[in-house]
């Protein structure tokens, strides 16, 4: 095996400012470098990356670099957040510009969800598995910030309720932490 470092390539897909998402591929993008890794972060609220078009897009000016940076990698991370159980438009648009460029890379997925994630990161592990890449059976999935409402809550029955971090709570449960939060 060569002595030359791994090549990673990190891909924020959101385009959100203050993204978790980002705030944790950038977090991953230092400890890589910390352990010797050639670390490139392609980061697309940065540097925006067009529509797909089949038509066009081989002969844009940006393309030549992206394909560049992904023929490089020998991993490469996609971070997402959780959009309605299923992966981010700004994430989609990337992987929609490759494909056989992705052959026999390996690919691990990062997802902020409020939920657990397991759709997103199936979602990831079948795209990869569909360009004939290897992929991590596992993926890392946290939870993402929420905001703090400005005004009182009001539960069902027009009680006010306490102001606070909201919680992601099955259906089932959502009465029994009304009743909870609740004065």
């Amino acid at each position: 095996m060569a002595d030359s470092a791994c090549n990673v390539l990190l891909v924020v897909g959101s385009l959100h400012e203050k993204s978790v998402t980002r705030v944790v591929i950038n977090h991953l993008a230092g400890n890589l470098s910390a352990d010797g890794c050639e670390v490139n972060t392609l980061d697309f609220h940065e540097d925006p990356l067009p529509l797909f078009n089949p038509d066009t897009v081989w002969e844009q000016d940006f393309y030549p670099e992206l394909k560049r940076k992904v023929v490089a990698a020998d991993v490469i991370v996609l971070g997402t957040p959780d959009y309605h159980g299923s992966i981010s438009s700004t994430l989609k648009n990337f992987l929609d510009h490759f494909w056989k460029e992705f052959t026999g890379k390996l690919f691990a997925t990062v997802v902020a969800s409020h939920e657990k994630g397991l759709t997103v990161h199936d979602q990831l592990r079948t795209v990869a598995r569909q360009c004939y890449a290897w992929v991590m059976p596992y993926g890392v999935s946290f939870l993402g910030m929420k905001r703090r409402r400005a005004s009182p809550r009001r539960s069902i029955d027009g009680r006010r309720c306490g102001v606070g971090r909201e919680r992601s709570v099955p259906s089932h449960g959502r009465r029994r932490l009304l009743r909870r939060v609740c004065q």
